[in-house]
């Protein structure tokens, strides 16, 4: 057995995503069990070097997580023929132009959602990763929750037969940030940084939909700026701008309609802060993070419309939860395994590429269109 180094330039990792999700628990992780194993019995070792502008925050971080390697060039380490792999997890609005400048450094790259503000630019960076022959990939971390894999799983059984359509609930209170601290920061509901709600989660939508109901091709969407004043990190009032809430409808190719509700401005009474209710005709499913429930054709009960009577029905006593038979890592973990072993070869093709990511995108903007113009709008067909 011998182990192979890959190394990776981590960008945006001192934020709150990049650094829980991809530097501790995927990363960190990985590095802390001896790497990735390969099928010859190798294992992949990544060594990455962290890039941000603040090297005494930097230094700090990789003390904590046994990283040896920080920076505050980027240009430096794009250089650096050591390191093959571009990792963004910074803000949107700087996201196209870093994969771009990494694609010419000859990296592959891989990045958060959304790759870009705007379709025109998230295909680009596709269009340029493609022509460049690097390969590429973007965080689609909603398909590897154990809900989410254990609802496709009884999909593809064939358990709910035909699919008919999909109600998906998300979303939680985030704090205004007078009375109690915002668990969110406050670019997120600023437009000029790149905030908003549709922005943010109809990129999820899309690939979560794409994969395990149907291709989306076409919404219809309401946002709304639900809470106008918040309060930001040093408790200065501000207005939010930006839309806190979507309201949307979509219609699959094959014909399943889709309706998901985002809100950060709603509180929670179901079984999780996401949960997605599918219908077919031979059963139904409702999944969230971890858990999912089934209920068959045969044992739906016959509920009777009554005002009159309290419900003598127990819902919820009526559905089975599908137990869990694997284990289930972290999800960014999951993908960023996968992502590694494209680079060193073992796996030949990446779905989740800047392509794929690009249909997230166009998404959110036809979303935003929809919004506008108060009409359905259709995705075509994208290439690069």
């Amino acid at each position: 057995m011998a182990e192979r180094r890959i190394g990776l330039i981590m960008h945006g990792v001192t934020g709150r995503m990049g650094m829980n999700q991809h530097l501790i628990r995927s990363i960190a992780a990985i590095r802390a069990e001896g790497g990735v194993a390969l099928r010859n019995g190798d294992r992949l070792m990544p060594d990455p070097i962290i890039i941000g502008r603040n090297r005494e925050k930097l230094e700090a971080l990789a003390r904590l997580h046994g990283v040896e390697r920080v920076g505050t060039d980027l240009d430096a380490a794009l250089a650096d023929p050591r390191d093959e792999v571009f990792f963004d997890a910074a803000t949107t609005q700087m996201r196209a132009s870093l994969l771009r400048r990494a694609i010419a450094a000859g990296k592959h790259v891989y990045c958060e959602k959304p790759t870009a503000e705007n379709l025109a630019d998230a295909l680009d960076v596709a269009r340029l990763a493609k022509q460049a022959g690097v390969k590429n990939g973007a965080v689609q971390d909603k398909l590897f929750l154990p809900g989410l894999k254990k609802l496709k799983m009884a999909i593809d059984s064939g358990f709910l037969g035909k699919l008919l359509s999909v109600r998906g609930e998300f979303g939680y209170w985030v704090f205004e940030g007078d009375l109690q601290p915002a668990q969110r920061p406050s670019w997120n509901y600023k437009k000029a940084e790149g905030g908003g709600m549709i922005l943010d989660m109809l990129c999820h939508w899309r690939y979560v939909l794409d994969n395990i109901f149907g291709e989306t091709r076409a919404v219809s969407c309401l946002g709304a700026t639900h809470i106008p004043t918040r309060y930001d990190e040093q408790g200065n009032a501000y207005r939010a701008d930006a839309d806190d809430a979507a309201y949307a409808t979509f219609e699959l190719e094959n014909g399943v309609i889709a309706q998901i509700n985002s809100s950060w401005a709603t509180r929670v009474r179901r079984d999780d802060l996401v949960t997605f209710h599918v219908d077919g005709t031979h059963g139904s499913a409702v999944a969230g993070l971890m858990k999912c429930w089934t209920q068959s054709r045969v044992n739906t009960p016959k509920p009777v419309w009554s005002p009159d009577t309290p419900q003598p029905i127990d819902f919820f006593a009526g559905w089975e939860e599908i137990p869990d038979t694997q284990d289930y890592p972290n999800g960014f973990r999951a993908e960023w395994e996968l992502f590694l072993r494209h680079v060193a070869g073992e796996i030949p093709d990446f779905p989740w590429s800047l392509l794929a990511a690009a249909k997230g995108v166009q998404l959110a903007e036809a979303g935003l269109q929809s919004w506008a113009e108060r009409r359905w709008v259709d995705l075509p067909k994208l290439e690069v």
